[in-house]
């Protein structure tokens, strides 16, 4: 006997026959179909789409160079403004450490991203790029987000496709999906985050990145002001800009992390996030790969995705600022992860940022030491000065007294 309506009948029938679904259906799907009725759909599409009952996984580090950030969004507990005496800036040689532990634990790539700190110019991450690139010449970048690159245009007082072309021309491999949050400028006002990057101008980062030949992801930060249709109006932007450029591998979905922050408030369900997940799979019916976050809904939730339309359990990450930051501690290592795919009936698979497959678990090869805990940007306390900096021009005071000769 059905539990939904006549209309969600149709539209489940409709899914099943391959049809693609529109702005209305989207919706009346979210709020009307039975959660059970979503993950089964969902559930259907990813097999469909992914056969082999492969689930993936990548082993990477996720670092923040900077926590300082001039774009203080009200969500958001990791920026401190210019001038906090808890800001900071890594050094190189710092970055190279930690490129050197993710090699020892199997990764081959850093997820680089950070503030909108003014005293960065464009040079120093050019700078930076390259030195990676001459330490580690097989190491992947998948660095800064479209409002970083729109920050970095606006310092440097060029358009973004020249940015995109001299970071690529650094060692760029990929841009991560970040900043997205919602892609509806009311929300985004109310988020105070407009002014870093505006719905179309997030939209146009990533469609310049594709069209330079760059491939990157795609995210959603939901359960803050947003109403239903505009979740649904930001899944279908980025299914537009897909159907024109191909270049999303991956969306990622989280709920809003308020401990903390300015904003406050309550955390969304984990039902609330699967069926916003289920619903990420119906949609975005171009886009291969939806990941399961665990990082903010905690492991077992994860790995419940898997059955909602997630084939992916994204990444090891070994280390984690930001949502940290907004009170959530979650930590899975490769062993736990690919557990976790297994125990949910899936075979797990190391992947690159392309999601091409690099083989077996590194943990089924050879011992790999236990991780606890994410790893931190620096230790409390630290408020080390890279010396490399007084190489850059300072546009604050506060940088400028920092890099004076002493």
């Amino acid at each position: 006997m059905s539990t939904s309506s006549p209309a969600v009948d149709a539209l489940a029938r409709k899914v099943r026959d391959g049809g693609r679904l529109s702005r209305s259906e989207a919706l009346t799907l979210y709020t009307e179909a039975p959660t059970h009725l979503l993950g089964r759909l969902a559930d259907e599409v990813r097999a469909a789409r992914h056969p082999s009952g492969v689930v993936t996984y990548i082993i990477d580090r996720n670092v923040n160079y900077t926590n300082i950030c001039v774009a203080q969004c009200n969500f958001c507990a990791f920026y401190r403004p210019v001038g906090a005496a808890d800001g900071y800036v890594l050094g190189f040689d710092e970055l190279f450490r930690k490129i050197d532990d993710t090699i020892a634990v199997g990764g081959e790539q850093l997820l680089l991203q950070g503030g909108h700190n003014p005293d960065l110019p464009l040079e120093w991450y050019e700078d930076l790029f390259r030195a990676i690139k001459a330490r580690y010449p097989a190491f992947r970048l998948h660095a800064l987000s479209p409002p970083e690159v729109i920050h970095l245009s606006r310092l440097a007082q060029v358009e973004v496709p020249v940015v995109i072309e001299r970071l690529m021309a650094a060692g760029l491999d990929s841009i991560p999906g970040g900043g997205a949050e919602v892609l509806v400028d009311r929300v985004r006002r109310e988020l105070n985050c407009l002014s870093k990057a505006t719905a179309d101008e997030w939209l146009d980062v990533m469609r310049h990145a594709h069209r330079a030949g760059l491939r990157t992801t795609v995210t959603m930060m939901y359960g803050t002001v947003e109403r239903p249709d505009e979740r649904i109006e930001h899944l279908m932007r980025v299914r537009e800009l897909q159907d024109e450029t191909g270049g999303f591998t991956a969306f990622i979905s989280w709920s809003f992390q308020p401990s903390h922050t300015e904003r406050g408030g309550a955390e969304a369900t984990g039902v609330e996030y699967l069926r916003t997940l289920a619903l990420a799979r119906l949609v975005l019916d171009n886009v291969d790969n939806l990941q399961a976050s665990w990082v903010t809904q905690g492991g077992k939730v994860g790995q419940l995705g898997l059955s909602f339309g997630a084939n992916d359990m994204g990444s090891v990450m070994i280390e984690e600022n930001v949502v940290r930051a907004a009170g959530a501690a979650f930590c899975m290592d490769e062993l736990e992860i690919v557990r976790n795919i297994e125990n949910a009936g899936f075979i797990p698979r190391r992947r690159n940022m392309h999601y091409e497959l690099l083989g077996d678990p590194i943990v089924w090869e050879r011992d790999v030491p236990r991780m606890t805990a994410l790893a931190e940007a620096r230790a409390v306390g630290d408020a080390s000065v890279p010396e490399e900096l007084v190489r850059y021009r300072a546009r604050t005071p506060t940088g400028k007294r920092q890099r004076a000769p002493r």
